[in-house]
């Protein structure tokens, strides 16, 4: 919701600074996003008139200036190389060390070409005031040298952007939230009466409710000889001010109606609408071609307001513009109707219209505003448009219900923690527009018609807080008791997240995808089922449950590749089935990479860093992922090979044993690529995140995360001769068996195969790091752990020690 200082000023009369009034918006609710104030924003920059223009001696296209700036110094040498610039021409000018918001810098002292330059004329755009910038800004000759352009533009009326939560309907007019700071201190409210316009004849156009669950009530009335146009300038500097376009007066002041008072209208040509209105549900099939262009196929769900020819309006959402007032409207019907809430967000979201009369009504609009709105729209019409009113035409409700709430006043006690004496709630109350009877210690409260949102008690309660300040309430410890607090987040939550940042930290992008793939993907990775297949799929080709998060991730990777994006690499972490039993619901972390997306960067580069993603690219991610989890990194075995969706021969698995397979990585099949319709290799992962085991909680003395040791560590490289089936993994972990305590790091740095080896065998070389933890070691002790290293690995894979 937007507005201007000057806008809230018509509601509220005030003198509180801006920066206040903000502050005080914030703390009642109405969140303040953003405040643009040009005058501000634009101080720096003064009027000034060109000297003199000379041509560059260096540049055809530019100009050498001489600039009275107007503050009674020496002209100012400007280089210009805008077309129009020439002597005697008033512009505006900014001094060095201005920030010129159109070009996103902070001007300085610069030589262009050989010449100096102090300063710069500049352009509309450059200014961020419009769109203009094939030339300098050129003001009226009487413009006065020296004096701020903003304050002598009228610039200096600051815009404000609440953000408002759903409830607040009556705050989508800059009436309500003038009445919000009235109620805060922060001025008085303007609020005089809407007197009535008198009919004088009797409207020819008679209404008609077919259902009035839809539409509870409807208010219209005709006004003929008016005189369209342009609007007048208040008008349309009200409306361009948050960013809405004038279009002529009629359609103007409809807009004024919904900004300011919440009270979405609508006119109609009336000339162009067929014999009585009808309100009612369309017909299949029918269509509308709307004020925005485009035409909308209706259904039987969608309220309309039709006449004899057909559908004029999609009720509270947008006009059509077979109806819409033009310059040559000359008789306008103009309505005012209440609609029923869940249908309109219900018809906006299904034909995709965001308007700002359907953002009001499916919020709620005050239902006691419906005829005085009318009212006052006619008033507007009269005074801007000429002619003359007919009688109004009111169907159904001019009301809302009567709510009165029998509230204690210990519920501000009981529900906030502080003390507000009867006085102030009755203060707050009537100025937010409650009325209230009774002393105590249980009053009547009647809620107004625009405040939809109140219900019970601890409505009126918020009311009364958010005015007197939350930061009134006072803080209480949370009573913890003797037992320690659990855990906010179960462990598989726990995971996800760290999953997720594990992923996200490699260079992935986040992706969600469906739950539903298609019967042929779902067998292709092992699901299929029919207890998995949807009894009523929202589409053909989403009818089964994922057995796997690959196929929408390739999917997605595909779509990227089709429009142009090929270096892609995409993670999701979600639920994959396996059968319709709840431990068949596991959660998985899974992965796509294609072209040049590699774990060393995405895409090509003149460095030649990047590489093609491969294999061990996704065995990185998905130890990343398994990592965060928690997993047993030293006890992951990585078995050749996986499922047939994966390459045979380009692709491994994760286990910790035959009977716990943690997740596969590889790329993908050529076959199984063909079937999800994906070119070129896909490299994949998977990884169950059930399937990691808990780790094993020991009461243990509190130690620090990184334990630094005074002693310098020793490394020793050790090869081996095995058979060519054994393992380097086996080798490793043979090794760290040996002194878990001393030996922190095997690494396998040198595999070889080839000549002065046996067929049968190969050479597979490791580095120990020994990290001495209370003294510094001897040679002796050094040898000692070494020849353990070696026996341990000649027991476990039958190697020697390579000479």
């Amino acid at each position: 919701m937007k507005f201007t200082l000057s806008w809230l000023k018509e509601h509220l009369e005030t003198d509180e600074p801006l920066d206040k009034l903000a502050d005080k918006l914030t703390m009642i609710g109405l969140e303040v996003e953003n405040i643009e104030d040009k005058a501000k924003a634009l101080a720096p920059f003064t009027i000034a008139r060109v000297i003199s223009a000379e041509q560059h001696p260096n540049a055809d296209r530019l100009r050498v200036c001489m600039v009275d700036t107007g503050d009674g110094g020496a002209p100012v040498q400007v280089v210009c190389g805008a077309p129009n610039a020439r002597a005697g021409l008033i512009s505006v000018f900014s001094p060095p060390g201005t920030y010129i918001p159109g070009k996103n810098i902070t001007l300085g002292v610069g030589t262009i070409r050989g010449v100096e330059s102090r300063g710069m004329l500049c352009s509309a755009a450059e200014l961020q005031i419009s769109e203009d910038h094939d030339g300098i800004m050129e003001l009226p000759a009487d413009a006065p040298l020296g004096k701020g352009y903003a304050d002598w533009a009228g610039l200096g009326d600051p815009t404000i952007e609440i953000n408002l939560t759903p409830n607040r309907q009556d705050c989508t007019g800059v009436h309500g939230i003038a009445r919000d700071l009235s109620a805060a201190d922060m001025g008085k409210f303007k609020d005089p009466g809407i007197k009535p316009v008198k009919g004088e004849f009797r409207c020819p156009v008679e209404v008609k409710v077919d259902d009035v669950t839809l539409c509870p009530g409807f208010a219209l009335r005709l006004v003929r000889g008016v005189k369209n146009g342009p609007s007048p300038e208040w008008l349309q500097k009200r409306l361009t001010s948050i960013g809405l376009r004038p279009i002529n007066a009629l359609v103007d002041i409809t807009n004024f109606m919904t900004y300011d008072r919440a009270r979405p209208l609508h006119v109609f040509d009336a000339k162009k609408v067929q014999g009585n209105l009808t309100v009612r549900r369309a017909k299949d099939g029918e269509t509308l071609l709307a004020l925005d262009g485009r035409t909308y196929t209706l259904d039987s769900n969608i309220c309309v307001i039709a006449d004899e020819h057909g559908v004029e309006s999609l009720a509270g959402i947008m006009g059509g513009e077979a109806s819409g007032c033009d310059d040559n409207t000359t008789d306008v019907l103009i309505e005012s109707a209440l609609w029923n809430e869940i249908n309109i967000a219900q018809t906006g979201r299904k034909l995709g219209i965001n308007s700002d009369a359907r953002y009001r009504f499916e919020r709620g609009v005050d239902p006691a505003f419906m005829v005085p709105g009318l009212e006052l729209a006619t008033k507007l019409v009269l005074e801007l448009c000429g002619g003359t009113p007919s009688d109004n035409v009111v169907v159904g409700k001019q009301f809302g219900e009567d709510r009165v709430i029998d509230f204690p006043l210990s519920e501000v006690k009981r529900l906030a923690g502080i003390e507000v004496p009867l006085v102030e709630v009755k203060l707050i109350l009537t100025r937010l527009g409650f009325m209230l009877a009774g002393n105590g210690p249980v009053v009547k409260i009647a809620i107004p018609s625009w405040r939809t949102d109140v219900h019970g008690k601890a409505d009126i309660v918020e009311e009364i807080v958010r005015i007197v300040g939350v930061d009134k309430v006072p803080m209480t410890p949370f009573e913890r008791g003797e037992e320690p607090r659990k855990p906010v987040l179960t462990p598989m939550q726990l995971r996800t997240r760290r999953a997720k940042r594990a992923l996200g930290v490699r260079g992935m992008v986040e992706a969600v995808t469906w739950s539903f793939i298609t019967n042929d993907a779902a067998k292709l990775f092992g699901g299929g089922q029919s207890e998995l297949v949807l009894a009523n799929p929202i589409a053909a080709d989403l009818s089964d449950m994922r057995p796997s998060l690959l196929p929408g991730l390739v999917a997605a990777v595909q779509a990227n590749i089709n429009r142009g994006y090929p270096d892609v690499a995409l993670f999701e972490v979600g639920q994959v089935f396996r059968g319709d039993r709840p431990e068949d619901q596991l959660v998985a972390a899974s992965g796509v990479r294609h072209g040049f997306a590699s774990s060393n960067g995405i895409g090509r580069h003149w460095t030649g860093s990047a590489a093609a993603a491969d294999a061990m690219d996704a065995k990185a991610d998905a130890f990343a992922v398994l990592a965060a989890a928690g997993a047993p990194m030293q006890a992951l075995q990585i078995v050749p090979g996986g499922p047939a969706w994966l390459h045979p021969g380009r692709s491994g698995t994760i286990q910790i044993g035959p009977q716990n397979v943690l997740g596969t990585f590889g790329e993908l099949h050529p076959r199984a690529a063909e079937a999800l319709g994906a070119d070129g290799p896909m490299i994949v992962f998977e990884v169950i995140l059930e399937r990691i085991p808990q780790g094993k909680q020991r009461a243990t003395r509190a130690k620090p995360v990184l334990e630094l040791s005074a002693f310098q560590p020793v490394s020793r490289d050790f090869a081996f001769i095995v058979d060519r089936s054994v393992k380097a993994g086996d080798i490793v972990r043979a090794a760290q068996n040996v002194d878990k305590k001393l030996i922190i790091d095997v690494t396998v740095f040198d595999v070889y195969e080839g000549k002065g080896i046996d067929p049968d065998k190969k050479s597979i070389a490791i580095a120990v790091t020994i990290q001495p933890r209370e003294k510094t070691m001897t040679d002796q002790e050094i040898d000692a752990v070494a020849a353990k290293v070696v026996a341990e690995v000649t027991k476990k894979t039958g190697g020697t020690l390579r000479g």
